[in-house]
């Protein structure tokens, strides 16, 4: 397989492309794959039936998704799952699954006899396989969005069969729309297909009928029953090869309703209905149980007649032809469809040689079949037993097809509102996709060299599409972040001249962020940055207009989360980082920097005293550091005195800082506080040399030697900051009590703590209490609130006043 680039969208048809049967197909983006169906082909038998599996590693398929319940469509499912490498998941819809069981049963045993027959065993899969892959089959809601992986897809209904769903899929902001077979008909039993809200950017449609365009169905319905109803007055018989389940509901429905308004011209009742279907017979519980998931029609008389349309009163189940009295007209319903074997071949071989009988197809004829050799009209058909003899065809044959694929109208149409700039078209013999292709391309033709230009494949089996995409990425929004933005909309709006008002909801806001490059990580978090709020229904534009006027550009910040096994963008808080992803992991970053100072290492170490109060020493190998802290803060030396060794301090217990010469070295583990202590350190660093203190400091002499005396010594200047600290406490407790307290402080900013405490008191009402700042605690009080109060602010007090020492 070719190596495909990082925005290389493949598709791969293993069948169904330029055929109808065995449908297939693969697709792949971002290191995912996806199957789409899992059919065989109706004219073949055995694994000449089967998709071309051997052509691609199944063991790589993520997620396998099956559109319906049709033998084309899932019927090779149990061998993908039990005799394959195939390691997925696979999902349907409830309807599907309920089917699916009764069909592949079927299925399974049809094919058997067809085996016997031909003395071949070329059994797929034994009832033994489907059990067990039966089991491992998930089912999904219609409408509700599955994520697997990082692979989200959507079911909607498709309209053709009772569970039929197409699928949207979206893997890393690119959406893809399958369609399965699907209909834009409204009919007794089902809803058309729906329309996806969201656009795509690849569809893939069915082309079964090209550019053909269907009869109205009331004219169809009328001519049906007329051809019935004139062979059965004549005394003929008249044969329908239907699928089992899907069409034969639908026929069931008319000729049920159109026997009971015509019971007089057809004998009173004396003119049978069959449907010749075991399978059928059990899948009619599936269509009775699931009425609430059809049509309006269809629930308003289970409503209304409290009884189930699918109970037919003029319509008999027949178990086997044994227990068949051919006597007289009557109307048969048999499966399967294109006359391959089973009881349609087998009703087929014994009324084709009469010519009052009439054989009425009214569903797709794939190519290879009996069902499409027969509407050749050919003199004699081949017996099923007996390949050697024939039989002569004498019986009329007709079509009146109630197929339910789109024609070309319905498909020009639904193509037209997915808006989709690449369609790859599947499920089509090659001449009517073909033709469908040309008609597309010429009704997308005002489009071409435009941006918007509209691009139609009809690969075959095996042929690989490739697209690229290199779209921008989109972030949601979670969290506070989310009324961040809403208020700052509101307030946008309200300073708009006419006032208008914007409101949101929290999953209507996105973030769009353009990146052009992916991370190999589980989760990586990128730096703050700024971006702008866009609408979901409105990503690609890049300003917006509100009704009364142009929006004003919104700015927010907050951290990029970024979840590139599951193509997740989200846009958080730093605050709620921890909340909504849990499991991201912590890097520690270490910093470090350098800092030219033309200054006495014993300067820098009492300018970070003063700042910080508690420095460590690690390393001293000048003992600058004891001469600072000397009483009398002086040491005489001569300018000739070399300070060469090294000066290790360490501040806040993280940051180190080594001087040596005239180089300090800063290194620091990052972080909100260590950064911000960290520049507060190169500040000093930068400005030691030329404070006034420093300047203070070494501009003494004694003797033509060079001298310090500071000021005052380290110990004075301790206590003149500890005397500042509790008149920044006692701040705190004013602007709480107000005249209710008193700070006890007489002997001005000099206060010798060492002579006395400092005192504060509050009285209010019979209540009182007295605080020593000096000691932090509360000595009197005779309430229990107001003491429980003043704990609070004292703890307050000491994490504002003493959060650097």
């Amino acid at each position: 397989m070719e190596q495909l680039s990082n925005s290389s969208f493949k598709f791969f048809s293993l069948g169904g492309s330029n055929e109808v049967g065995r449908s297939c197909h693969i697709l792949q983006f971002k290191g995912k794959t996806i199957m789409l169906d899992a059919g065989v082909h109706p004219a073949y038998e055995g694994l000449s039936s089967l998709p071309f599996y051997d052509e691609f590693d199944l063991s790589t398929i993520d997620v396998l998704l099956i559109s319906h319940f049709h033998v084309d469509h899932a019927a090779s499912l149990p061998y993908v799952m039990q005799k394959t490498n195939f390691q997925g998941r696979v999902f349907m819809t409830h309807p599907t699954k309920a089917i699916y069981r009764w069909l592949l049963r079927d299925f399974v045993r049809v094919t058997s006899i067809g085996a016997s027959s031909s003395g071949k065993d070329e059994n797929l899969y034994s009832d033994e396989d489907l059990a067990e892959s039966f089991d491992r089959i998930e089912t999904v809601d219609f409408h509700s969005t599955v994520e697997v992986n990082g692979i989200k897809f959507t079911a909607f209904h498709a309209g053709h069969v009772l569970g039929a769903a197409m699928y949207q899929l979206e893997i890393a902001g690119i959406r893809i729309l399958f369609t399965g077979d699907y209909s834009r008909e409204v009919d007794r039993h089902l809803n058309s297909a729906e329309v996806p809200p969201l656009p795509s950017d690849v569809l893939i449609v069915e082309s079964t009928f090209g550019t053909a365009t269907h009869e109205p169905r009331a004219s169809r319905e009328r001519k049906l029953t007329q051809l019935i109803h004139n062979t059965v007055i004549k005394g003929g018989r008249v044969l329908l090869p239907v699928f089992a389940l899907g069409r034969a509901q639908e026929i069931m429905l008319i000729l049920d309703e159109y026997w009971s308004n015509h019971s007089d011209d057809l004998g009173g009742g004396q003119v049978p209905i069959y449907y010749a279907s075991n399978l059928a017979r059990k899948c009619m519980n599936v269509f009775q149980t699931y009425v609430n998931m059809m049509n309006d029609d269809i629930r308003r008389k289970f409503r209304d007649s409290q009884t189930n349309p699918f109970i037919f009163k003029n319509i008999s189940y027949l178990k086997n032809l044994e227990e068949f009295q051919d006597f007289g007209p009557s109307v048969m319903l048999a499966s399967p469809g294109m006359l391959q074997s089973g009881l349609s071949r087998d009703i087929l071989e014994k009324w084709c040689p009469e010519g009052k009988n009439l054989v009425l197809i009214t569903g797709y004829s794939i190519e290879g079949t009996m069902a499409k050799f027969l509407m050749l009209e050919p003199e004699s058909i081949p017996s099923i037993n007996n390949p050697e003899s024939t039989i002569p065809r004498r019986c009329q044959v007709d079509e009146i097809s109630f197929a339910a694929h789109v024609d070309f109208q319905e498909n020009l149409e639904f193509i037209e509102q997915i808006s989709a700039n690449n369609i790859i078209l599947v499920h089509g013999e090659s001449n009517p996709m073909g033709r469908l292709k040309s008609a597309l391309l010429s009704n997308f033709g005002s489009l071409k060299g435009t941006e918007n230009e509209v691009r139609v494949f009809n690969p075959r089996n095996c042929v690989e599409v490739i697209l690229e995409f290199k779209g921008i990425k989109i972030a949601k929004a979670v969290g506070n972040i989310v009324d961040e933005i809403q208020r700052e909309e509101i307030i946008a709006a309200n300073n708009n001249k006419d006032g208008s008002r914007v409101e949101k909801k929290e999953d209507d806001v996105e973030i769009k962020a353009e990146q052009s490059t992916n991370k190999d990580m589980t989760n990586t978090v990128n730096n703050a940055i700024d971006l702008k709020p866009v609408k979901k229904n409105e990503i690609k534009e890049e300003n917006r207009e509100l009704q009364n006027g142009n929006e004003e550009e919104i700015i927010v910040s907050g951290i990029l989360v970024s979840d590139e096994k599951n193509f997740d963008l989200n846009f958080v808080s730093l605050t709620d980082l921890r909340e909504h992803h849990t499991e991201l992991s912590t890097t520690v970053l270490r910093e470090r920097q350098k800092v030219h100072v033309d200054c006495k290492k014993e300067l820098i170490y009492w300018h970070l005293c003063q700042m910080f109060g508690d420095v460590g020493v690690l390393l001293d190998e000048d003992n600058v550091t004891n001469m600072v802290k000397q009483e009398n803060g002086n040491r005489n030396h001569t300018e000739s005195e070399d300070q060469n060794g090294k000066l290790v301090l360490q501040v806040m217990n993280d940051i180190k800082l080594t001087v040596v010469d005239s180089t300090a070295a800063l290194e620091w583990s990052q972080g909100l506080i260590t950064d911000a202590v960290a520049d507060s350190i190169v500040a000093i660093l930068m400005s030691v040399d030329s404070a006034p203190a420093s300047v203070k400091m070494s501009s003494h002499s004694c003797g033509g030697h060079h001298c310090h005396h500071p000021e005052h010594t380290p110990d004075e200047v301790l206590q003149r900051n500890s005397v500042w600290k509790v008149k920044q406490i006692s701040n705190l407790f004013k602007e709480q009590f107000g005249d209710s307290f008193t700070l006890l402080l007489e002997k001005g900013d000099d206060h010798d703590m060492k002579d006395e405490d400092i005192y504060g008191v509050i009285t209010i009402g019979k209540n009182s209490a007295r605080i020593n700042f000096s000691q932090m605690k509360i000595e009197e009080c005779n309430s229990n609130p107001l003491k429980g109060r003043v704990v609070r602010i004292l703890d307050m007090g000491a994490d504002l006043a003493a959060s650097l020492c």
